[in-house]
């Protein structure tokens, strides 16, 4: 993978890890429940991911900042080319305090492809992946099908059975594949991260990952720690 920002992040348990995703067409609901769920991990010390895009992943990347934790933004593009332009700023403010990361060089371009490749990515890097709002055909939804393909924790923030924006997330919980995420107190750090458990803020149950074995190999990310290198790979 390329990098620009703190690359440290990457040698981080994958149970500190946190996936944002949702809608780029958000609704203020759907934003402020982003939001929140991200300054509460940040808050907890947990690392926050997302995809940088407009709408909960935006405001996943702003709420963290405004905290004082630790994101990282993944792109579909090259780390030196910020996408949306719409976020250049936001995304610099992230890869000057936090981590960029993407699996194609400086100077590429987004493409289709590229933004179903990063879903992979997304999903793969963090134990747990939260879809805070989405349509049904949202790449959002790509990144919590690969979460559950890869054995980790999904959970999906439910919503009005008339909104388009929470078409997504009442999906994956009426086909039981994730559990709901009602409260920031559902994504309480795990401590046994051995163990998948549901996501009942009254229960007291704790959102933990089944820690599987990663599809991809950590240890190329470890060797390129380093503190906020400008541009690595």
């Amino acid at each position: 993978m390329w990098t620009r920002g703190t690359t440290s992040f990457l040698a981080r348990p994958l149970n500190d890890l946190v996936t944002i995703t949702g809608a780029r067409a958000a609704t203020s609901y759907g934003e402020h429940v982003a939001a929140e769920l991200a300054s509460y991990l940040a808050n907890a010390e947990r690392i926050v991911l997302a995809g940088g895009a407009y709408g909960i992943e935006g405001a996943a990347h702003r709420a963290v900042l405004a905290s004082g934790g630790d994101t990282i933004a993944v792109m579909a593009n090259g780390v030196d080319r910020p996408y949306p332009m719409g976020h250049r700023k936001l995304l610099e403010r992230v890869a000057d305090l936090g981590l960029m990361v993407s699996e194609v060089p400086p100077g590429a371009v987004p493409t289709r492809h590229r933004f179903l490749a990063r879903a992979r990515l997304m999903a793969a890097l963090s134990a747990a992946t939260v879809v805070v709002e989405a349509g049904v055909r949202s790449g959002s939804m790509t990144v919590a099908r690969r979460a559950h393909e890869l054995g980790r924790a999904v959970g999906a923030v439910p919503g009005p059975v008339t909104s388009a924006t929470s078409t997504g997330p009442n999906l994956l919980l009426a086909q039981r594949l994730a559990h709901v995420v009602a409260h920031a107190g559902d994504l309480t750090r795990p401590r046994q991260p051995t163990e998948t458990r549901s996501l009942s803020h009254e229960s007291g149950q704790v959102f933990t990952a089944s820690d599987p074995q990663a599809p991809m190999s950590r240890d190329s990310a470890r060797s390129h720690q380093g503190s906020r290198p400008t541009l690595s790979r």
